[in-house]
């Protein structure tokens, strides 16, 4: 496992370098959805429109922001359940969509898009909404106003830490981990 301060979005090359474990401190831009926007945006593709942002390249996290309290850019910030979009993520991926970040395990989908299509799933730690809002540099909605918390967000992010979960080449860090502590005997 290692650690990674990278660019984002991030490139072709650099995923294929990331494994399992790996942390990763995304500094860049990345964009903020949840499920609403995603069912809109899949619906768009599966019409073959154009999403009203191009995403292509980029990297969605899972998150919707709390109010931002006077003086702040942004309110604390947490990813939600990334199963949550398991529906939409192979579609994303087919598009080109590079990453995702939430938190939690995803299905088999998910993890068989990730190599198929050479992207990486990402999970950032829920319980530190506030020191992750604090990684937000700047905040502007790009889409789906009309959704409140769940439009879509272009963020510009500095040293904000995940971990990879689901690697271009098929690795499951949930599965393969449980596997290895079961073996564990205490």
């Amino acid at each position: 496992m290692a650690v990674y301060e990278l660019a984002a979005p991030l490139t072709d090359e650099t995923i294929r370098q990331l494994q399992i474990g790996d942390e990763v401190l995304l500094t860049g831009v990345i964009y903020m959805a949840r499920d609403a926007a995603h069912l809109r945006m899949v619906r768009l593709l599966e019409e073959g429109l154009p999403l009203p942002v191009d995403l292509r390249g980029q990297i969605l996290f899972y998150a919707g922001p709390c109010p931002a309290k006077t003086g702040r850019i942004i309110g604390p910030v947490a990813p939600t359940t990334a199963s949550r979009m398991d529906p939409f993520t192979p579609a994303m991926f087919a598009y080109g969509v590079k990453g995702t970040i939430g938190k939690g395990p995803r299905g088999t989908e998910v993890r068989d898009a990730c190599r198929a299509y050479g992207t990486v799933s990402l999970a950032a730690v829920g319980g530190l909404s506030a020191v992750l809002s604090q990684r937000v540099r700047s905040v502007e909605v790009v889409a789906y106003e009309d959704l409140g918390p769940e439009a879509i967000r272009r963020i510009e992010v500095e040293q904000f830490p995940t971990l990879v979960t689901y690697d271009a080449h098929g690795g499951d860090l949930y599965t393969q981990e449980i596997a290895k502590y079961r073996r564990i005997s205490f």
